[in-house]
C-alpha cells in the first residue's frame, strides 16, 4: 500500500485549481489539413507518439486522504479518447462551415470525464470553407498551460518540406534596456523606489480587482452566473505577419502591442455600436496572460518534464490586469494610440514583482483554506474582469501530421467565467487572433469584423505617421 501512496505523483498548486468546484478548464487545439483526413493510423500514432509525450496523458486525478490531488497512472483505452463525428455526406463547405461551428460550440460545455485521462482527439472528416480536413485536441489545462501543450502537440508534428528536420519557432529576444549606464546611485535608487510604488500599487490593486472591484456590465460581459457552463461561439482571423512587423518598426513596439491594441480599439468600437452609438466610457479589464518561465524559447520535453529545466512542463503563467483604453470622439481618435497605451500599461505591470506576490498570495490561501478556496480566488479574479487575452508562438515552417500538411492552427480556452477570451497563435508568416464569446450574448462575427478594421486602422495611420516623419 505504501509503494501504491508513493507511486502517486503530486497535482501542481494551479493543476488542482484548474480542477476543481470553483473551475475546470480545457484548451481546444485545432489543427487544419490540407488533404482529406486518413484516420487508419490514428490509433497507432497516439499510442506510439503521444501518449508517451508525458505521463499526465496516461493518468487520472485521484484524491489522497489528506484530501491532496495526485496523478495515478492508468490504462489508457485509446477509442474512448478518440471521436470521429459523422455530418450529413456530400454537401458543400458552407454546409460544414455550420456543422463545425455547433460541434465547436457543444465541445465547449461538455467536461471531461474524470475517470480517464484528461483529453480527447476528434477528427472532422468533411472539408470546410477553411480546410480538407479538422483535427481537434481537446486537453484539460490541469495537464499544462499552452506552451507546454504547444510543446506536446509539436513533438506529433514534423516538417512538412523535410520529416528529418526540426521545427523552428521565431527566436525569443531578450529584453535590452538602452536608457544608458544605471552604475550610479542618482539612476539607481529612483528605479528602484520606482519598481517598489509599481509592485504595491499593482499588488494591492489586483487584489482588490480579484475580490471586491468588479468590471462595469457592458456589451462584452454579462455578469451572468454560470458563464463557464454555456456554449461559446467562436470565430476567427488571421493577420500579416509582415504587416505588423512593419507597424512594430514604425512604432517602436513589439508585435504583441502592436496586436493588443488592435484587440483594444476594436472592442471599444463593437461596444460603442452595441451601445447604439453612444460612446461607451465602461470601466473594462482584460487579463493578459504571461508566461513566467525564465527561459521562454521552446524545448523538447525531454527537457521540459525535467525536474529543474528552465522551461518547465507544467503550468507557469500569471494574470496582468490591462486597462482597456476609453474610445474618444471619432473626430479625436488616433488608432495608433491604442497600441502605445497597450505598450505602456503592459511595460510598466511587466517591470513589477505584483504577478509573482499575487502567486504567493494564492499559495498562502491553499495552505491555510486549502485548495478549493483558492480555485474560488481564482475564479474571482476572472469573473470580475470583463476579457482574458493569452498568446502563444507557433513555428516557422509549415508542419505535417502523419503527412497531412497543416494549412492553419488556432486554439480557445473554455470553462472560463467570462463572456470574452481571445486567443493569438503564430505559425508560419502569419498570426491568427480567435474569439470565444459567450454564445447569445456577444454577436462574435460583428466583434471579429470591428478588431479587423481597427488593424486596418492602425495600418492606415502608421503610414501616416512615416510621412510626417518624411
Amino acid at each position: 500500500m505504501e509503494k501504491e501512496e508513493d507511486a502517486l505523483e503530486p497535482v501542481s498548486p494551479t493543476g488542482q485549481y484548474f480542477n476543481s468546484l470553483a473551475l475546470n478548464l480545457s484548451v481546444l487545439g485545432v489543427l487544419e489539413t490540407e488533404v482529406p483526413i486518413d484516420d487508419s493510423k490514428t490509433i497507432p500514432l497516439v499510442r506510439d507518439v503521444f501518449l508517451p509525450i508525458n505521463p499526465r496523458f496516461s493518468s487520472i486525478m485521484l484524491i489522497d486522504e489528506n484530501g491532496e490531488k495526485r496523478w495515478k497512472k492508468v490504462k489508457v483505452k485509446l477509442k474512448d479518447h478518440v471521436y470521429i463525428p459523422i455530418f450529413p455526406e456530400e454537401m458543400s463547405p458552407q454546409f460544414y462551415d455550420d456543422y463545425f461551428e455547433d460541434y465547436l460550440s457543444k465541445l465547449s460545455t461538455l467536461q471531461l470525464p474524470q475517470s480517464q485521462p484528461l483529453w480527447e482527439i476528434h477528427l472532422i472528416k468533411y472539408p470546410t470553407s477553411n480546410a480538407a480536413g479538422t483535427v481537434i485536441f481537446k486537453i484539460h489545462h490541469a495537464i499544462g498551460d499552452g506552451y507546454s501543450l504547444m510543446g506536446a502537440l509539436l513533438s506529433c508534428l514534423q516538417r512538412a518540406d523535410n520529416p528529418s528536420l526540426p521545427l523552428t519557432f521565431p527566436s525569443v529576444q531578450p529584453r535590452v534596456d538602452t536608457s544608458g549606464d544605471h552604475r550610479t546611485i542618482f539612476k539607481t535608487v529612483p528605479k528602484i523606489f520606482s519598481l517598489l510604488f509599481n509592485t504595491v500599487s499593482d499588488f494591492l490593486g489586483s487584489l482588490m480587482k480579484s475580490s471586491l472591484v468588479e468590471d462595469d456590465l457592458s456589451p462584452i460581459r454579462s455578469g451572468d452566473i454560470g458563464i463557464e457552463f454555456r456554449p461559446i461561439a467562436l470565430a476567427s482571423m488571421t493577420f500579416s505577419l509582415g504587416q505588423i512587423k512593419q507597424i512594430k518598426a514604425t512604432l517602436g513596439v513589439t508585435i504583441n502591442d502592436v496586436i493588443t491594441g488592435s484587440i483594444f480599439l476594436g472592442t471599444r468600437l463593437y461596444m460603442q455600436e452595441m451601445s447604439k452609438g453612444s460612446s461607451d466610457h465602461s470601466n473594462c479589464t482584460a487579463l493578459v496572460l504571461l508566461n513566467t518561465r525564465m527561459f521562454r524559447s521552446y524545448q523538447s520535453i525531454q527537457e521540459m518534464v525535467k525536474p529543474k529545466a528552465e522551461s518547465r512542463w507544467g503550468n507557469h503563467f500569471a494574470f496582468l490586469h490591462v486597462q482597456l483604453p476609453e474610445l474618444v470622439a471619432s473626430t479625436e481618435l488616433n488608432p495608433i494610440e491604442f497600441v502605445r497605451k497597450a505598450q505602456q500599461i503592459i511595460k510598466r505591470k511587466r517591470s513589477s514583482l505584483a504577478v509573482y506576490l499575487t502567486a504567493a498570495f494564492v499559495e498562502i490561501v491553499k495552505k491555510l483554506k486549502g485548495h478549493e478556496v483558492a480555485a474560488q480566488c481564482i475564479h474571482k479574479t476572472l469573473l470580475n474582469a470583463s476579457m482574458a487575452i493569452t498568446n502563444m508562438i507557433g513555428p516557422v515552417e509549415k508542419m505535417s501530421l502523419a503527412n497531412h500538411p497543416i494549412k492553419g492552427m488556432y486554439f480557445a480556452v473554455f470553462g472560463n467565467p467570462q463572456s470574452l477570451t481571445i486567443t493569438i497563435v503564430s505559425y508560419m508568416d502569419e498570426l491568427r487572433v480567435t474569439v470565444g464569446a459567450e454564445k447569445g450574448f456577444i454577436d462574435v462575427q460583428k466583434l471579429k469584423s470591428y478588431i479587423e478594421e481597427a488593424f486596418q486602422m492602425i495600418i492606415k495611420s502608421a503610414a501616416c505617421e512615416i510621412q510626417q516623419m518624411q
